[in-house]
């Protein structure tokens, strides 16, 4: 099968096991910075663990090939890629979701989420070809060309072996993960949820490399949100002229996933805002993610899952920008009133 076909496949798969699962990262940072619930963000390591495990496991195995993958470029600008983070993480907080939460709310008929989506998506296109451009270039700071792009190759720097350094790099978290989500095995739906949704990341780098062309290689990617609905919002406006590619089918199949498991449990409700105040922080919400998702290569999704899974370097600053934007926005949000006017 082609990628296209390959891809509505997994993003059904993923949607239907974040609807399920009520898979969030922000839930969890609630949970953890509320004093509440740590099932969501045990969840979320769960998924983790297998992803990189999966990911890595590939990788060894020649199943794949992460030499080839974006978040392993040759050099990244690391202060843009954690001011990017922080400022999606900012946005998700006042989104109240990510872009992949955004889509299986709105699968389940919350039409708060498609005003985040528009924005999200609007926003990533301007980042990338537009009139935030010039933003998004003055923002790459701290540009480096490390001689290690990931941990594994950190660790065989200081004179391990390549067998050695991955176990170290990729066994040692995975066990410290597992550790940390044990207790989320209590709650079936939620734990099977987030092995499925580890396993669909590992299945994405899989289904980049077995459909890539020899003749013409590219470079591999697996799940994330923010480029692909940019992406989607441009097809959806000139479909005659843009072949679909697999971000833009995961999209889609996240939504048909979604939404099939909204109707079996009899979940789909029309939703909208509760003032004009909900409305602008939403906005502003999917606005900044657009923005901040570009900068940093990637969403909570696509760098603190995906990007991760390849034990990179520069997902591992993303990654610590999307979590200091969320604790700086929940820290916020609690001493103004924008938290009771964004809740969902």
């Amino acid at each position: 099968m082609d990628a296209v076909t390959l891809g509505l496949g997994l993003g059904f798969v993923f949607g239907a096991a974040a609807r399920a699962g009520k898979f969030c990262l922000l839930r969890g940072m609630k949970g953890l910075m509320g004093g509440g619930d740590l099932s969501p963000l045990r969840a979320f390591a769960l998924a983790l663990a297998v992803a990189i495990a999966g990911t890595q496991a590939l990788n060894f195995l020649g199943l794949t090939d992460l030499s080839r993958a974006l978040p392993l470029r040759g050099s990244f600008a690391a202060g843009g890629l954690f001011i990017g983070g922080a400022i999606f993480g900012l946005g998700m907080v006042l989104a109240n979701a990510c872009g992949a939460r955004s889509l299986v709310l709105l699968a389940g008929g919350n039409l708060r989420s498609l005003l985040v989506l528009l924005c999200l998506g609007l926003a990533a296109q301007a980042s990338l070809t537009g009139v935030l451009a010039p933003w998004r270039q003055a923002l790459q700071l701290g540009q480096i060309s490390p001689e290690a792009l990931s941990l594994t190759g950190l660790l065989r720097g200081f004179g391990l072996s390549p067998i050695i350094a991955l176990v170290l790099a990729a066994g040692l978290p995975v066990l410290i993960l597992i550790w940390f989500a044990r207790p989320v095995f209590k709650r079936p739906a939620e734990a099977f949820s987030a092995l499925l949704i580890g396993l669909c990341v590992v299945a994405g780098w899989w289904i980049s490399f077995t459909t890539d062309d020899p003749f013409d290689p590219k470079t591999l990617s697996s799940i994330s949100f923010v480029a692909p609905v940019g992406e989607g919002l441009l097809w959806l406006m000139l479909s005659s002229g843009r072949a679909v590619a697999f971000g833009l089918a995961v999209v889609g199949g996240t939504l048909a996933g979604a939404f099939l498991i909204a109707l079996i449990t009899r979940s789909f409700t029309l939703e909208s805002f509760t003032s004009g105040s909900h409305s602008l922080i939403a906005a502003l919400g999917g606005i900044l993610m657009g923005f901040g998702g570009v900068l940093a290569m990637g969403c909570s999704i696509g760098q603190a899952l995906t990007g991760v899974s390849t034990l990179s370097l520069a997902s591992l600053v993303a990654s610590a920008g999307i979590l200091a934007g969320i604790v700086a926005g929940l820290a916020v949000m609690r001493q103004t009133t924008l938290g009771r006017s964004s809740s969902q």
